[in-house]
């Protein structure tokens, strides 16, 4: 009869032992991984017009020619005393902007045909930088100019640079070829940069291409054609080249925050085409660009890539803390809340990671991972009720999720009272 029992007692063991397992392994929630969504949106793709890309803080190239001359243009005979600039230029040589213009601008309106008088206003104002009036009044003294055959290349380079520092580039385009086609000169990688700008602004861009590389060519140090050219070859997804530029950029001027941003994102996206040590060499890269960018721009969107690219390096109790200062005002958005309750995830700060969840779906209710991710983190805890309820709530979001339903049925026997 023991020979017998022995062997039922075993079995109902086994069963039992394996209903246990069964039970467990029901019960474990299943690991939350970084969605695909993690690094949130790139930098757009540029449309045909792109009317507001940055102008990266352009300055006048330098002191637009030799500014307007003096004694030549000082009186005519046919003029009035009126129309006399040498006072004004006088004022101009001291920098005397303002006074400049004013006494030129007086001349002009006495003296219309004056195209010193207008030429001299347009100087002083675009040294006060004011570009667009600069462009009116040195157009005038060009229109002038040109109606007595004498034409002034002084003029055209400081009304092309006042068009495009008043980001009218349609008027500075053919004024910028112009500047930078004329027989027997090299020229200024500067004003090729301005062309390479106008053309881009205006739909040109294999024509912006061409003159970036130009004015690379011309200036191997020109940080502003390097991004451009940068952004260019990150948009083909030639992130070895775009690597490369932005690097060339940021070194050349490391006060370029656009740039230390596209290369963050550059990295990355290297990064998550490669394996192994390659990949982790680029985002570790990813880090030192996105720690160079927060330092020029401490916002919250410099913040948050900088942490994005610490996770990427699994440096996720890091990231947390880059975060979390963002979190504490009311007005913190859904994503940053959700993206330091998956970095408190990934370093299994649990309890932490409900508290930024709870608040993120607040703030965004209609966002699925934050449903998946805080019903993880109440698995964790083993708080099934609250799993189960966030997890019926990510359904509600999205019915057909395939994953929630397996979720929400694996925990809803332990969600019971």
């Amino acid at each position: 009869m023991k020979s017998q029992t022995f062997p039922l007692i075993l079995t109902t063991l086994c069963t039992l032992l394996a209903l246990s397992m069964s039970a467990e392994a029901q019960s474990r929630p299943r690991r939350v991984n970084p969605p695909d969504t993690l690094l949130g949106p790139e930098p757009k793709s540029s449309p045909a017009t792109d009317k507001n890309a940055p102008l990266l803080d352009v300055k006048p190239a330098k002191p637009v020619g030799d500014a307007p001359a003096s004694s030549g243009t000082a009186v005519s005979s046919s003029m009035t005393s009126s129309s006399d600039t040498t006072h004004a230029f006088q004022l101009f040589q001291q920098k005397q902007y303002a006074a400049a213009a004013l006494e030129a601008k007086q001349i002009a309106a006495k003296d219309p045909s004056n195209s010193e008088a207008w030429k001299l206003a347009g100087f002083s104002e675009f040294y006060l930088k004011k570009y667009a009036e600069a462009s009116v009044d040195l157009q005038k003294a060009l229109d002038l100019q040109r109606a007595a055959n004498q034409e002034d290349s002084h003029t055209v380079d400081a009304l092309a640079e006042s068009y495009v520092l008043a980001e009218k580039f349609d008027r500075a385009l053919p004024l910028l070829v112009t500047v930078t086609t004329r027989p027997g000169t090299k020229p200024d990688p500067s004003f090729l940069y301005y062309r390479g700008l106008a053309e881009f602004k205006t739909g040109k861009t294999a024509d912006a291409e061409k003159s970036f590389n130009a004015a690379v060519k011309a200036d191997p140090k020109n940080s502003a054609s390097l991004f451009y050219l940068g952004r260019f070859a990150f948009e083909r997804k030639d992130f070895d080249s775009a690597i490369a530029m932005l690097n060339r950029a940021t070194t050349s001027d490391p006060r370029m925050a656009e740039a230390w941003k596209l290369l963050t994102y550059a990295y990355l996206n290297r990064g998550g085409a490669a394996t192994g040590p390659k990949a982790d060499a680029d985002y570790l890269a990813a880090v030192r660009a996105s720690e160079s960018l927060v330092k020029l721009r401490p916002d919250e969107d410099s913040t948050i890539l900088y942490a994005q690219a610490l996770m990427r390096t699994q440096q996720y109790t890091r990231a947390a803390s880059v975060l979390e200062p963002l979190t504490t005002k009311t007005d913190a958005k859904g994503a940053t809340l959700y993206l330091l309750g998956f970095a408190h995830t990934q370093a299994k700060n649990y309890p932490k990671a409900v508290t930024a969840l709870e608040r993120a779906a607040q703030k965004t209710p209609d966002d699925v991972n934050i449903y998946r991710m805080l019903g993880y983190d109440y698995e964790v805890l083993k708080q099934y009720p609250k799993a189960l309820g966030a997890y019926e709530k990510g359904l509600q979001v999205a019915p057909a999720d395939a994953e929630l339903k397996e979720s929400a049925e694996r925990v809803r026997p332990f969600a019971k009272p």
